[in-house]
This record gives structure tokens, sequence and C-alpha cells, in this order.
């Protein structure tokens, strides 16, 4: 580009834009198109016609192109609506079904439970209770703690407009609250109704929080059954400094008081695998032992004990 004092300026650009607007102003651009407006002319009628035409016939396509597009996404909503219609009655019957198929579920646990205490006896019968309370398949009551943690105000940031994640409350740190009130003396820990067993997991899963794979939303209650000084321990342990130093930074909420008469719900029975010895295949007869075949049971080696 030529500058109107004659001299040949190179004009170049970084990346600070707000610099470079008021170091190369854009008066010389102004005066380039004077200057080349002077040695051309004027454009003529023709020229002004032609580029009018360009000009009509680009909108006008542009036009027709939304105009399609529109008629389109017309066309197509009430196939989308139908389809999401259809999405949601499936998972409205597949709902209905899980709940029958759950209560038909609890029916069969019961009455299995009923034959099985018939069956067995009084102290069978105590002896197992007391082994399901343990493990969590079957409801308790009693006295203990809450511990209540709950999220602390979202800060936004001003320059991505993303929502900041440091005062929300983690899979670790319900982990550690359950570990501490174990560590405590806790016999039984519940977290928003979920009773936690020997398998049980606390995960993250994007923003939410599974235990045992079903989502717990804030505030999150967590409730044990244990000693009447189960909620001054967990307070004044290493947990309890941990949750104050959470409320300290980031304006989370922490809570630790004692309950009387509480009970927690059994957990969802576990499915677990058992492993049982293979029964070996008959005998048909007496054989006599080749030359490789291992000594009988019972008989050493030779070369050893």
């Amino acid at each position: 580009m030529t500058a109107p004092s004659g001299r040949d300026e190179r004009r170049t650009f970084n990346a600070d834009f707000l610099i470079e607007l008021f170091r190369n102003p854009l008066d010389p651009g102004y005066a380039d198109a004077a200057a080349r407006r002077a040695r051309e002319g004027p454009r003529t009628g023709t020229r002004r016609r032609v580029i009018s035409g360009v000009s009509a016939v680009t909108i006008a396509a542009v036009g027709f192109l939304l105009v399609v597009a529109y008629q389109q996404t017309v066309a197509d909503e009430p196939g989308r609506t139908k389809a999401r219609a259809t999405l949601v009655e499936q998972v409205q019957h597949r709902r209905g079904g899980t709940v029958a198929l759950q209560n038909r579920a609890d029916e069969l646990r019961a009455e299995v439970a009923t034959l099985r205490e018939r069956q067995l006896g009084g102290a069978a019968v105590a002896r197992l209770r007391d082994l399901e309370a343990e493990t969590g398949l079957a409801p308790v009551r009693g006295s203990g703690a809450k511990i209540t943690i709950g999220d602390g105000p979202t800060a936004v940031n001003p320059v991505t407009g993303k929502q900041s994640t440091e005062a929300r409350v983690r899979d670790s740190d319900l982990q550690l609250a359950a570990n501490a009130l174990w560590a405590a003396g806790a016999e039984a820990i519940a977290i928003n109704g979920q009773r936690l067993t020997a398998t049980s997991t606390i995960r993250q899963a994007g923003e939410a929080i599974l235990v045992d794979f079903r989502p717990v939303a804030t505030p999150y209650e967590v409730v044990a059954i244990g000693p009447d000084t189960l909620a001054d321990e967990f307070r004044d342990g290493y947990a309890g400094r941990f949750f104050r130093e959470l409320v300290a930074r980031y304006g989370m909420s922490f809570d630790a008081t004692g309950v009387h008469d509480v009970t927690l719900d059994a957990a969802t029975e576990l499915k677990l695998r058992v492993a049982v010895p293979s029964t070996p295949p008959p005998s048909t007869g007496p054989s006599s032992p080749g030359p490789d075949s291992p000594p009988p049971s019972g008989t050493p080696k030779k070369g050893g004990r």
C-alpha cells in the first residue's frame, strides 16, 4: 500500500489489535481509496447496475435458502415431536414395569424370610438377623450421629463464563466422612438414605455423585448409628478439621450433631457369586497305572517327603 507521501510503507499487524489500531490508523487507507478513485474516475452507471444486480441475486438466493430451511424444519417438527412422545411413553412404561418387578421381588423376599425363620428356629434366626444387620441387608434402629455437608456458593469466571467447582462436595469428601465414621465406631451408615455395605461404591459421574450407582444431591446427609460420642469424635477428629477448613476457604456448609432413635433402611440385596467345588467324575473301575501316572494318594514320590 502506498502512503500519500509517496513512500512505500508495509503495514504489519500484531496480536494486540488495540495497540496496532493506534499505531497504524486507518487514515492512509481512506487516502488511498480517494487517490484510486481520482485516477480511475467515478463508477459508471453500467458498473453500478451490475454490482446492484449481483447483490440482489445474492440476497434473493440467501432468502430462498432460509425459506427452504424453515419449511424443512417445520415439516420435520411433527416427526420429532412424535418420536419424543414415543420415547417418553416407553420410559414411563419401563419405569412402571420396574416398580412392579421390585414390588414382586420384595414380596418374594419377605416370603423367603418367613419360610427360613420357620425352618431354622429361634437361635439360628436371631444370629441370622444380627448378621444381616451388620452387613446392611436388614434395617437397623438406634442413636448415633448425622453429618450434613453442603455445596458452597458457585463462582463464575468473568472471562470464560464457566462455573467453578471448588465449592462443591466431591465423592472423595463423602468417602472421607464415611471412613471417619467407621473408624469412630459406627455400626451402620447411610448417605441420603442409601445404606452402605461392604461392597458399596461412592463415585463421581460428571457433576453428580453416585452411591451404589444411585444419584444423591446436596445437601448430603451421612447418618450413622453407633456410640453416643460419635458426633463429638467426628467433629474433633481429622475429618471435622478438614470440613471446617472447606467451610472457611470455599463457604461450604458442615454440621455434625447427635441423633436419637433413627432408622436406617436395608440396602439392596447383594448379588454375590459363590464358588463351589466341582464333583469328580465317577470311577469306572480299577486300572493299572502307567509308567508316567502319578502315585496313589498317600504314597510319597521318589526324592520327596
